[in-house]
């Protein structure tokens, strides 16, 4: 080796140089984390200990809360079911709404659209997430509930009602599927379309058999994320659904009814907490303490939805090199 060449080598300072930037940078996003673990705990610990003051007092008890289909606190009736019920009726309906047009967009989006039209329409179809949701819920009232009376009848489409806040929810969260739907598909490598090309399938065959499939995480976890904001929507059920809970009552044939008909009005969880928080009652009542209840009883359903989706996504996730 030449000397100067060896010289130079030997000069060379290898090591370890302080780099304060980075090391702010690690610590604040370390310091995010745990404000967000932190935030999240103290949610849960407020929520827990609050709901367990509603069910340590005499009125209600933790088997009538999840065994009664009757909500109706003036006589100290506290089931869940009702509530549980018309929310888990306007997610469905939203989500049949949904998952359709918003994975129909994204396909469009990710596999026909040409660069500079995905620039320009999905930035519009985003638009759709920046409106107030107070907004979308004078629409369900205005709009969308006097068209479902045009065609289904006066008589049978109430003026509150779940189907029409359930359906302009859909609307509502359609930038949510369709934005990590499309995000998820325009993950897949190019590779697969080319050699599905290659063999002769057509465009369709590769979007529906190709790629989609591939997607199939990415896809699911956009659903599961739609399904927990559709349960968690407040302003539009509380306007459009109805402000009182749909008991499960016996028909004269000795037949549950008002369970599976949209037409009607229901309150929901997060519309009844609207409404119990509003002022009106005092702190500490056991109408009040059940707005916790009826709080973690959502939590526990979002969690359970999104373990559910962990679980899916790490079955059947694909990963490219």
């Amino acid at each position: 080796m030449n000397p100067s060449a060896a010289a130079t080598v030997e000069a060379i300072d290898l090591t370890r140089k302080p780099r304060p930037l980075e090391v702010l940078v690690q610590g604040s996003m370390f310091l995010a984390g745990m404000i967000s673990i932190l935030t999240t705990i103290g949610i849960v610990f407020v929520l827990g200990r609050e709901a367990l003051l509603f069910f340590q007092t005499d009125e209600v008890t933790l088997g009538e809360f999840f065994g009664s289909t009757t909500w109706e606190p003036q006589i100290l009736e506290f089931g869940i079911w009702p509530l549980v019920r018309s929310t888990m009726m306007v997610s469905l309906i939203a989500v049949l709404v949904a998952v359709p047009l918003g994975l129909a967009t994204a396909i469009y989006l990710s596999e026909y659209a040409s660069e500079r039209a995905r620039g320009i329409l999905k930035p519009i179809l985003e638009v759709l997430a920046g409106i107030p949701t107070v907004v979308y819920g004078y629409f369900a009232l205005t709009f969308m509930t006097p068209m479902l009376r045009s065609i289904f009848g006066v008589s049978i489409v109430e003026i509150f009602n779940v189907a029409s806040a359930g359906i302009v929810v859909g609307i509502l969260i359609i930038p949510l599927v369709s934005s990590m739907s499309e995000d998820a598909l325009h993950a897949v490598p190019l590779s697969l379309r080319e050699a599905a090309y290659g063999l002769g399938a057509t465009k369709l065959e590769v979007s529906l058999r190709i790629v989609l499939p591939a997607a199939l995480s990415g896809v699911t976890a956009a659903f599961v994320v739609s399904v927990s904001r559709a349960i968690g929507e407040t302003m539009v059920v509380a306007i459009a659904a109805g402000a009182s809970p749909r008991n499960w009552n016996l028909g004269k044939d000795g037949v549950l009814t008002t369970i599976l008909n949209p037409f009607i009005s229901g309150e929901t969880m997060t519309g009844h907490i609207v409404r119990i928080s509003g002022g009106d009652l005092s702190y500490n009542s056991i109408d009040y303490n059940s707005v916790f209840a009826i709080g973690l009883m959502l939590f526990l359903m979002t969690l359970g939805l999104n373990l559910l989706s962990r679980r899916f996504v790490a079955r059947f996730r694909e990963v490219y090199e």
